[in-house]
């Protein structure tokens, strides 16, 4: 189990204390991610994988055909 402090917020998200906001936990060998709204669901993932999605976030390839 993350404990709270392991969770950092997005830079995206904002620089208030609202609960619209995505959070991420590294571990040595998962991601977790979650949104401050609902804290109870994560989605666990490696870093390659997590890394593959930011790379096709970041080039705008995500979701081409």
């Amino acid at each position: 189990m993350t404990t709270l402090d392991n969770w950092q917020k997005s830079s995206f998200s904002g620089g208030g204390d609202g609960n619209a906001c995505v959070e991420l936990a590294a571990e040595t060998h998962t991601i977790r991610l979650r949104e401050s709204d609902d804290p109870s669901t994560e989605l666990v993932t490696t870093h390659t994988l997590f890394a593959h999605l930011l790379h096709g976030i970041r080039s705008g390839t995500l979701g081409s055909a």
